[in-house]
């Protein structure tokens, strides 16, 4: 059967952790109260015997739609795969990294069976609390890449995942299409996240191969992005935004200036088209999560995250979307891409 608990936001104002249930946790990091130290028979015999199935634990970075969708689609996954589960707690941290770190301790110290975590950061928390519990992470850029696991073909620990590593060669392919008198094109992103910082650099990558001048505008919250954005304006062609978790969080206050200024805005998944950014070619963050479920339930009846190579969207998967209403606004035509 499954038991879906409310989602908690943790927060540090107010009443603080305590009022989410946190106040407890503690211990050390590196160990692991999970059934995951014992066989996948052992463990499946526990879950038959005790009518709740597998015990596991969800954490969320922060909230806006594309992690939420991996969130859902992990499960709706879950239920479709038929397995016997419980969801102990599902804690999303509201962007905190202490917070991170504080419900990644719990999680373990639930005792679960596996832990998804949804977004570096969380991957990272959940990857400091314990190396015996398999941890699922999704919408993850790069995972070796972050340091995550040995390698992305041949994780190598306790980790494994799907990736969001989003088409950068053929999002700059519709900048290019779109806009062929461009000389410039601004990097938005968190200078904290470093999958973001990986798409940076893939972003230059594929400026160079239209001799198109890139320059940094970074944030380091989303407080940052009003006047990051703003100095933006005048001195690039066209704004790029990777799938960077401040900015999608921060996705409508981007798309307000830069459609006032007349800046577009080429960003990397759907949902940052939906809250006023022009075009993408999208990973589907739904599928990610379903895919991340997959991945999990083969754990939970016996394989080794430390075998199963991270899962990627191929980039024929990835979807074109074009938001109508902003390319009125700066004057766009679109049809070149039809």
């Amino acid at each position: 059967m499954t038991d879906m608990t409310r989602r908690s936001f943790l927060t540090f104002a107010g009443t603080g952790l305590a009022a989410f249930g946190l106040a407890a946790c503690g211990g050390n990091n590196n160990a692991s109260t999970g059934s995951a130290a014992t066989t996948a028979a052992a463990s499946t015999a526990a879950a038959t015997a005790s009518g709740e199935g597998f015990k596991i634990g969800i954490l969320q970075l922060t909230q806006h739609e594309a992690l939420d969708a991996s969130h859902d689609g992990f499960l709706e996954g879950l239920k479709e795969s038929g397995i016997a589960y419980t969801i102990t707690n599902d804690l999303n941290a509201s962007g905190d990294q202490s917070a991170c770190q504080t419900a990644a301790q719990t999680l373990v110290n639930d005792g679960n069976d596996l832990i998804l975590a949804i977004a570096t950061p969380a991957v990272e928390a959940c990857a400091g609390a314990t190396t015996e519990i398999p941890i699922v992470g999704t919408a993850v850029t790069d995972f070796a890449g972050s340091g995550l696991v040995t390698s992305n073909d041949a994780p190598g620990g306790n980790i494994t995942g799907t990736s969001d590593l989003t088409p950068v060669a053929e999002q700059f392919e519709l900048i290019h299409k779109l806009f062929p008198e461009a000389k410039k094109v601004g990097l938005l992103y968190a200078s904290n996240e470093s999958n973001s910082e990986i798409q940076a650099q893939m972003a230059r990558d594929a400026a160079a191969k239209y001799s198109l001048e890139t320059q940094n505008f970074t944030v380091s919250n989303t407080n940052d992005i009003q006047s990051v954005v703003e100095s933006a304006v005048g001195k690039v062609d066209v704004l790029y935004c990777p799938t960077d978790n401040t900015i999608a969080s921060g996705m409508a206050t981007v798309s307000q200036i830069c459609n006032e200024h007349k800046l577009p805005t080429v960003v990397g998944e759907e949902n940052m088209v939906k809250n006023g950014g022009l075009v993408s070619y999208s990973i589907n963050y739904k599928e990610l999560g379903r895919r991340a479920a997959a991945m999990a339930v083969k754990i939970l009846q016996g394989e080794k995250p430390a075998t199963m190579a991270i899962e990627h969207l191929a980039a024929d998967e990835c979807t074109l979307v074009k938001n109508e209403e902003t390319a009125k606004a700066l004057g766009v035509d679109l049809s070149v891409l039809d």
